[in-house]
């Protein structure tokens, strides 16, 4: 089966428009920080009231049944009522979202630098050098630090990067776009 020049053409503008968007969030992201991981929160929590209600209309009308009937009422109603709270005050809860993940990461990051720097201080003779991964626990240290102490400038940086990525990620598309764009046309 043939794909028509129209059709390759219609692939390559929605590709453009996808290249586009990604630009768009990328750069709103770069420049406003802080306003993206509010957005990022607000979807999230449509997300989930999506999802309770979604889950709640599936044990009720829907037949999705399961063994822990209960928990699933449960899970979805508290689905539901976190969503409706974050959408009732996006603000409150991007700070309460990004501080205890932030948090999270922090003593994720604790441990494992903590760890790295014991593992390799009692297992040195094994080794001909140390000071590397003793550097690299630091450091882990260190961010798990900042990620604790400094839990919005440390989302709103990781925002910052997502933001970049996705300017990469837009100009990858584009040139896709450019490529398929001119495909249909040799045609």
């Amino acid at each position: 089966m043939t794909v028509s020049a129209d059709t390759k053409r219609r692939f390559a503008y929605a590709t453009a428009l996808r290249g586009l968007f990604m630009l768009v969030a990328g750069l709103y992201a770069v420049i406003w920080p802080t306003e993206a991981l509010t957005i990022l929160v607000l979807a999230g929590g449509i997300l989930l009231a999506i999802d309770g209600v979604l889950g709640l209309w599936s044990l009720t009308f829907g037949g999705g049944k399961s063994g822990n009937y209960w928990f699933d009422v449960v899970s979805n109603v508290l689905s539901l009522i976190l969503g409706v709270v974050i959408l009732l005050s996006p603000l409150l809860a991007t700070i309460f979202t990004v501080t205890l993940m932030a948090g999270l990461v922090g003593i994720i990051a604790l441990v494992v630098g903590i760890m790295q720097i014991v593992v390799i201080t009692r297992e040195r003779e094994h080794y001909a050098r140390i000071w590397p991964v003793v550097l690299s626990g630091v450091s882990y240290v260190l961010l798990g630090l900042v990620f604790l102490f400094f839990p919005l400038l440390s989302a709103s940086i990781g925002v910052i990067f997502g933001g970049v990525v996705l300017i990469m990620l837009s100009f990858g598309l584009f040139g896709w776009a450019w490529r398929l764009y001119q495909r249909s046309k040799s045609v």
